[in-house]
């Protein structure tokens, strides 16, 4: 399939642009970016920060602006745009029948836009069907959602099936490729922590309870879960963690019985054989020392949910740390996982 980039040479843009060189499905056939860089060729328009060298074939194609008329030949659109310009231009798409598959916060709480992890929430792209984009049904918008809210969601999702989440409270730790480009000033962050990230606590709560919604008859019916969340930026590379305390609505027995709701958790896409899905979704260490971003964030192709230090809480039932890469899974990895479903489902092609 013909797919486009908006917000191509960003830091997300970027990324997207890295994990679909050689995507058997998906194939580069548009970039977009500002009105500065449109009209350049992208090697000139991008200052490339990743580090895999620049394919050829991208570096030579033109930059165009990010508006439907300049897309007419891709059959859907990736937007990696910042938020202050998604809005607009991500509704301009849709109402032009060129599906938008967006990392973006613009639409992630509307009502009839999936927020979206294919893992947690899959029959969530049901809401496609209750969009207005255009009156055909060929337009339509999908999120995936903050880069906590992702790991946070997948950590929860085994509890939440097993016993229910009264109340949730979590530290963050994110990595600095978080930020974005050229993100944080080094004397800000080295040898140091940033107590707050700013925007970034508000969003936590309400999207990780759109993602553990029930959807019935075209509406979501989402949990009452308590949570406060506190987010520091660290000096990492990537791999966003959360330390994480539990109360459940239902007690379990032990804490063996807590790891096996994990370990027996089955992943409800395991059997469609998408490209960018891991073979083990949640991996649940013993080591005290495990998981860390430096040994762990890239594993599985930067797409693995890493869990440790599941344990008995003094405060409520459990406590943990999870881990997931924050531009992979957290971004643009997870826009393409969202993709692949969207294929396998039949809203695309």
């Amino acid at each position: 399939m013909k797919v486009g980039i908006l917000g191509a040479t960003g830091a997300v843009g970027q990324k997207f642009i890295r994990l679909l060189r050689d995507h058997p499905w998906f194939k580069i056939e548009g970039l977009g970016a500002s009105e500065r860089s449109a009209g350049k060729k992208y090697i000139d328009a991008a200052n490339w920060i990743e580090d895999v060298n620049l394919p050829s074939s991208i570096a030579e194609m033109t930059v165009a602006n990010c508006k439907p008329e300049e897309f007419g030949n891709v059959d859907f659109v990736f937007s990696g745009l910042d938020s202050s310009v998604a809005g607009e231009i991500e509704e301009a798409f849709a109402k032009a029948g060129i599906p938008v598959i967006s990392n973006a916060k613009n639409f992630r709480m509307d009502e009839t836009v999936p927020l979206l992890i294919p893992e947690v929430n899959p029959g969530h792209i049901d809401l496609i069907e209750t969009q207005k984009f255009t009156k055909d049904g060929s337009g339509w918008i999908v999120t995936n959602p903050n880069c906590v809210a992702v790991p946070l969601s997948l950590a929860l999702k085994p509890f939440h099936d097993a016993f229910g989440i009264e109340t949730v409270i979590l530290t963050t730790m994110q990595a600095i490729s978080g930020a974005g480009y050229p993100g944080v000033p080094s004397l800000d962050i080295l040898g140091n922590v940033v107590p707050f990230i700013s925007g970034e606590e508000p969003k936590i709560k309400p999207e990780t309870q759109k993602l553990l919604s029930d959807l019935t008859d075209g509406k979501l019916y989402e949990p009452q879960i308590n949570l406060s969340a506190t987010a520091t930026r660290v000096p990492t590379i990537n791999g966003h963690m959360i330390a994480a305390t539990v109360k459940f609505k239902k007690t379990p027995s032990s804490i063996d019985e807590v790891k096996q709701a994990v370990l027996n958790w089955e992943n409800p896409i395991a059997d469609m054989d998408l490209p960018s899905s891991p073979k083990e979704v949640i991996k649940l260490h013993e080591d005290n020392r495990f998981p860390q971003p430096r040994l762990h964030a890239d594993q599985e192709g930067g797409m693995q949910l890493h869990m440790g230090r599941l344990r008995e809480s003094e405060v409520f039932d459990i406590s943990f740390v999870a881990l997931a890469h924050n531009t992979i899974r957290g971004a643009a990895g997870g826009a393409i996982l969202n993709a692949e479903l969207l294929k396998v489902k039949g809203f695309l092609g």
